[in-house]
């Protein structure tokens, strides 16, 4: 096992901020195999890449010889976690909430070691509280504290309301750190005050509290907003290679670095020398990218997946029987087919652009026509065809 300063630096990679670094410490120097634990709530059935975030952080604790707990929050995902809310949420039915932790349990082993891991349900204990648990549960916290949360604090001062089951989340989610006994918590930014609601309600149980370790909330594809699949922003573990290859190129070079350092199993030195010979000019940005997606998508696919991702993405792009002087357009994923072929001037008015749509005059170079003059493209880069003559290099942010 590495000595404590070397086991806080690879902790620290990629990481936001730390609470409390000297506890930290404490524990390590311990030389015992600390109870790392993360939460998620299963409300969707399938993970992005922005998830992997925490995964990997997971992956960086089992590889230090620490015991890893992936908590599915089956009973708080029936709660509905108000965090970032403004409004509160559609709860999920336990059917759902189940369905969706199946396919949690498939994807995570992409990343994590399955002989390393624990995989724990919070219904186990949750379901065994009493009405008078309960009650003793919301006595260890004040309402004046609950209200200090950012979207709590905007929703009354809006006159939103509050639904008093939302205040349970993140005493629930705290106590789940109680009945783990987690020395270390994880979460992105935006669960910062739900995780120190667990080192305070470990005081409270007579615990000595977590750590808390918070990580960055990766940016999608526009690189602007985090990862979301409500914005179409997202690239899905479960995504075909040829798209989870195309996503990854579509990323700018500014963001690529951003991709290296949370989601690359390359040392910080490595992507630092790298970046150091992008400014030079001694390496081309495009070269990196490729190996960045490569890397990415022969995680969740196999090497030879994608390897034939790449070969095909290159296929296309390396305008084999196109025109050199063929144009590009940047655009996001929310303008539909014809709006684009206008806008490209690839036709002289939307109608036209409908009308070849219907003619089945307009497709992907290589693939698909497109019929639909609403079509709307996932993020990735393409080549579009009008009729024989007319090419148009798009890359969908």
């Amino acid at each position: 096992m590495l000595d404590v300063e070397e086991q806080v630096k690879l902790i620290l990679r990629g990481s936001v901020e730390l609470i409390e670094l000297q506890e930290l410490k404490e524990k390590l120097k311990k030389k015992k195999q600390l109870k790392i634990k993360a939460g998620f709530d299963p409300t969707a059935p399938d993970l992005h890449l922005g998830h992997t975030v925490l995964i990997h952080k997971l992956r960086h604790f089992q590889e230090l010889g620490h015991e890893v707990i992936f908590l599915i929050g089956d009973f708080t995902g029936m709660i509905g976690d108000p965090t970032g809310k403004s409004e509160t949420r559609k709860k999920l039915s336990r059917e759902e909430v189940l369905a969706n932790a199946e396919t949690y349990k498939q994807q995570i082993f992409k990343i994590l070691d399955p002989e390393k891991t624990k995989i724990a349900f919070n219904s186990s204990w949750m379901d065994q509280f009493t009405a008078s648990d309960f009650i003793e549960l919301c006595s260890k916290y004040t309402v004046a504290r609950m209200m200090e949360r950012d979207d709590f604090a905007k929703r009354w001062k809006n006159n939103v309301a509050i639904s008093i089951h939302e205040f349970l989340y993140p005493l629930v989610q705290g106590y789940d750190s109680v009945a783990l006994q987690a020395d270390v918590e994880l979460g992105g930014t935006d669960q910062k005050f739900n995780l120190l609601v667990g080192r305070h309600l470990q005081r409270e149980y007579g615990q000595e509290p977590q750590v808390v370790l918070t990580m960055p909330l990766l940016e999608g594809l526009d690189g602007k907003n985090k990862m979301s699949k409500s914005l179409g922003n997202y690239i899905a573990i479960e995504d075909s290679p040829k798209d989870m290859f195309g996503k990854l190129m579509s990323i700018s070079d500014q963001l690529m670095w951003r991709y290296y350092e949370l989601l690359s199993t390359k040392s910080m030195e490595e992507i630092k020398q790298m970046q150091a010979k992008v400014e030079l000019g001694e390496l081309h940005p495009k070269t990196c990218k490729e190996d960045l997606a490569l890397e990415i998508t022969s995680r969740y696919h196999g090497l030879e997946a994608a390897k034939k991702a790449r070969e095909e993405f290159n296929q296309v792009f390396a305008n084999k029987g196109l025109p050199e002087d063929m144009p590009s357009l940047e655009i996001d994923s929310s303008q539909p087919l014809a709006e684009v072929l206008f806008s490209s001037g690839l036709c002289k008015s939307k109608g036209e652009a409908k009308r070849l749509c219907k003619q089945q005059a307009v497709s992907i170079y290589g693939q698909d026509k497109l019929t639909d003059p609403y079509f709307v493209f996932e993020p990735g880069q393409y080549v579009l065809r009008v009729g024989k003559k007319r090419f148009l290099k798009l890359l969908v942010r």
